[in-house]
């Protein structure tokens, strides 16, 4: 229903799904079942892809840079300004690469982007305590650390940045500003929900394309001749866009 669907959709799929699970089925193969029940739906291609937001930001690395590109592009939605990308600073007893420098009232944050690209992990308390420790080195440069990172987060790494002041925003928490939140709420689902190759992947991501309702803002011509992909499959992933946005 968080992706979309209307509660008599969703009981008409949960009803399908229910009589194929079986004591101790794995969640990735019930994640399965409830995808070929939307699949047989009536026009339910943009709840398919919906529905699949997690993988799609898992698709977004871990190669390259682009789950950084990403949430540069959900920070103004987060009440920040993006001042610099993967930043080198130069701290009290080491250099420090920075993936995100945030701006909100004239106070500089330092962020931290943790992805990772596999079901069931968690980020823990090891990544709240090395970006703690960074951030310390780089005082008195910044007035606070971030963490954004697309699983959840452990218990033990909560109550630590809880007890800092870092902030944290993943996968199901904090309950209002949460990542999937956030991105379902603004319809800003990543380009990846759209299945692209790897090769068109980083024709987007080197374009700094990362969201997918960007793809609507050229008609399929000039975003053809922009990219180098051919104009029948920017049309298709147009509409695409399209069915996810409704």
């Amino acid at each position: 229903m968080r992706a979309g669907a209307s509660r008599k959709t969703a009981q008409r799929i949960l009803k399908k799904v229910r009589s194929d699970v079986y004591h101790d089925m794995g969640t990735s193969d019930i994640y399965k079942l409830v995808l070929q029940a939307i699949s047989e739906e009536k026009d339910a291609m943009g709840l398919h892809q919906r529905y699949q937001l997690k993988e799609a930001i898992m698709r977004l690395g871990p190669s390259g840079f682009t789950f950084e590109n990403y949430v540069a592009d959900l920070l103004k939605y987060y009440d920040l300004q993006v001042s610099g990308i993967r930043v080198q600073v130069k701290g009290k007893c080491a250099l420090h690469e920075i993936d995100l420098i945030g701006m909100s009232n004239s106070r500089q944050f330092m962020i931290e982007c943790k992805h990772n690209s596999h079901r069931g992990t968690f980020v823990g308390l090891k990544v709240t305590l090395y970006t703690h420790a960074r951030f310390l080195d780089a005082s008195p440069r910044f007035s606070g650390e971030i963490i954004f990172c697309n699983t959840k987060i452990s218990e033990n790494a909560k109550k630590y940045a809880n007890c800092i002041g870092q902030q944290v925003f993943s996968w199901r928490y904090p309950s209002e500003k949460s990542l999937e939140k956030v991105i379902e709420q603004n319809k800003l689902y990543p380009i990846t929900i759209l299945n692209l190759t790897s090769k068109e992947l980083d024709i987007f991501s080197g374009i700094g394309m990362m969201i997918a309702k960007d793809l609507l803002e050229y008609d399929e011509v000039k975003l053809s001749k922009k990219t180098g992909i051919h104009t029948k499959r920017i049309h298709n992933l147009q509409a695409l866009v399209k069915q996810i946005l409704q």
